[in-house]
């Protein structure tokens, strides 16, 4: 059976080892499956027969196919500022003649996913940004997560600055196995220090921006502050904190945070005990549609490092993720994600997990599936701000006005450089590291070395 590497592959679409479930407000209760639902032309799904054509025309990539669409050469050109000035709905709407109400019911907000919203949230650029601001090397190659996920990159980057930070060898090896030593990570004559459970509460220039030799910042540790002057700094946090903490942003820099607008996402991670109820179906990954939480699922294998088994089998205790986006199909960018984070706050862990186990029992309890004695824990990670929602003209701006980004990327304010994935507009690991770059060099080539 075809098993992804991370919870977003559906490996098993293209060999008929996939499913999707129609919840109950499609007239069956708890819902119904289609097992290989591209191969079997959804003959069995609860909706219409215009629908089960434009599902199946989606799914089987002949929409795509009929139209293709090379995308932007490069970023800023025609093509990408135009895909800017338009919502991704519009886009997938003119491109590949889908329905609106198909695309809000069926493919949203995964067809956003990488943006937090809807696709009638997002600049259509939002599709196309990411590659072309930095591609991968070798397409066509499987990506793998680390088994820490980006908490891999992390640890080397503190073994590079601190190389006693953690034992062993500067390896993935090394650092996901090793234990961190913490008191290494604040020790005085260091040249780099990592300083834990500090939160900066005041960034501020001494004196006026253009003629100030430092830079104040004031952080909280426990009930005490703190001072440290410093000659330059970056503010590599998100769009939703360092608005407020640089106390003398000039207008037209919190003008362009403004338009920052955030979205939440809630990450489940789901252990069992075996997934012998997915080998009954046949299948290695499912979506369904319809009432329950999240709207997707998938097995995979979790990268191995040092002696550890490297076999799967229906057998196996599995970790399946659970990506839980918040999208109102018709509302603002921002009012979106407001009411997101109002709704994952405000509802607790207790009913969350609740929900979960309603909706793997909905799917699952008649091929042998019993939460009771399934679930091993559930792991819930919510992320308030977890995601740029880049509405249109975040990227290239509009109305011969420059694009919010580039207001804090084009140069230094005084002494301090702004960084963060948020200014790409593109939620990468590679851009929270290519955005520091290009902040320090900024710096050292702007701030210190004059």
């Amino acid at each position: 059976m075809p098993i992804g590497r991370t919870p977003y592959d559906s490996a098993g679409m293209s060999t008929g080892q996939y499913g999707f479930f129609f919840g109950a407000q499609f007239g069956g209760k708890p819902g119904v499956w289609q097992i290989d639902p591209v191969g079997k032309k959804f003959a069995n799904a609860p909706v219409p027969d215009a629908t089960k054509k434009e599902l199946l025309r989606w799914y089987s990539g002949a929409a795509s196919q009929a139209s293709p669409f090379a995308g932007p050469n490069y970023e800023g050109d025609d093509i990408s500022r135009h895909l800017d000035s338009i919502t991704l709905e519009e886009h997938y709407i003119r491109q590949y003649n889908l329905s609106r109400e198909f695309i809000r019911t069926y493919l949203s907000p995964d067809l956003g996913g990488g943006s937090g919203l809807g696709a009638d949230a997002l600049s259509a650029y939002c599709d196309y940004a990411a590659e072309l601001l930095h591609p991968y090397e070798g397409k066509g190659e499987a990506v793998q997560m680390f088994p820490g996920g980006n908490t891999t990159i992390a640890r080397l980057m503190a073994k590079a600055l601190i190389p006693s930070s953690i034992p062993g060898d500067a390896t993935v090896e090394g650092v996901t196995r090793g234990k961190v030593n913490f008191a290494a990570l604040d020790v005085k004559d260091l040249a780099a220090k990592i300083r834990l459970g500090a939160t900066a509460i005041s960034v501020q220039h001494d004196t006026s921006p253009e003629k100030s030799e430092s830079v104040s910042i004031v952080y909280a540790v426990g009930e005490k502050l703190f001072r440290v002057r410093a000659r330059s700094v970056v503010m590599a946090g998100g769009s939703w904190t360092a608005r407020h903490i640089i106390r003398d942003l000039p207008q037209a820099h919190r003008e362009a945070y403004a338009q920052f607008f955030r979205s939440p996402c809630l990450m489940a991670n789901v252990a069992l005990r075996n997934w012998r109820f997915m080998a009954k179906l046949e299948m290695t990954g499912c979506r369904w549609f319809g009432s329950g939480v999240g709207n997707y699922l998938e097995l995979r294998r979790l990268a191995t490092v040092g002696d550890v088994p490297k076999t799967i089998s229906p057998d196996s205790p599995v970790v399946l993720t659970l990506k839980i986006l918040y999208s109102y199909p018709g509302l603002g960018t921002e009012e979106q994600g407001q009411r997101g984070r109002g709704e994952m706050l405000a509802t607790s862990f207790r009913d969350y997990e609740r929900r979960i186990r309603q909706q793997l029992t909905d799917m699952f309890s008649e091929v042998g599936f019993d939460a009771s004695r399934g679930i091993a824990g559930i792991v819930l990670n919510r992320w308030g701000h977890a995601y740029l929602s880049p509405q249109p003209g975040f990227f290239f701006g509009t109305n011969g006005k420059p694009a919010p980004r580039d207001i804090l990327r084009a140069a230094p304010f005084g002494r301090i450089a702004f960084a963060n994935t948020d200014l790409a507009g593109a939620m990468d690991h590679r851009f929270s590291i290519l955005e520091a770059q290009r902040a320090v060099q900024q710096l050292l080539d702007q701030v210190i070395a004059g």
